[in-house]
């Protein structure tokens, strides 16, 4: 498996934004237990209350997976890797609120989450790292040592010089 380079663009950034805003409203008619279905999303399967975003970036010596998870403590987040597949799954708790609040708009998510990243074959699952800071967690995945990516340069044909043909005539 490739990974495919991604460049933002600003289209997808809103189009993101249109789908999140739908399972809002989604969410908001026909309350939580109907919004936990079952949604594809970037290659996952989505069966929980909300998604946190990734970004899954590779260099020549490693996959980079950056994930957010602001509020979640490290000790409620688990990280595993069977064969290709990168698990990241957690809980972030919702806090009580108080029942004589009258809520204008109510956009945070709240409970179980689990993202499930297909890697490419060149990962070594025995080398794996996470770090979390400012609720980003990052795993670095390293590749194989025969494995590692390797530039390959595209040289420019060189052109004949061109011949005049004559035209009988």
């Amino acid at each position: 498996m490739n990974l495919t380079l991604f460049n933002r663009m600003p289209f997808f950034d809103e189009l993101t934004r249109t789908r999140d805003d739908m399972d809002r409203a989604m969410e908001r008619m026909l309350g939580r237990a109907l919004s936990t279905m079952a949604a594809t999303n970037g290659g996952t399967t989505r069966t929980e209350g909300w998604i946190p975003p990734i970004d899954v970036s590779e260099t020549d010596d490693e996959i980079v997976v950056r994930t957010e998870v602001p509020g979640i403590p490290v000790r409620d987040l688990e990280i595993s890797i069977t064969g290709t597949s990168l698990s990241i799954s957690g809980r972030k708790e919702e806090k009580e609120e108080v029942d004589e609040e009258n809520f204008y708009r109510c956009e945070r998510r709240f409970g179980a989450f689990r993202r499930v990243i297909d890697l490419p074959d060149s990962i070594d699952p025995d080398r794996v790292n996470a770090e979390s800071e400012n609720g980003v967690v990052t795993v670095h995945v390293a590749k194989k040592p025969g494995q590692r990516g390797k530039r390959i340069e595209v040289k420019a044909e060189a052109k004949p010089a061109g011949r005049r043909v004559p035209v009988p005539g």
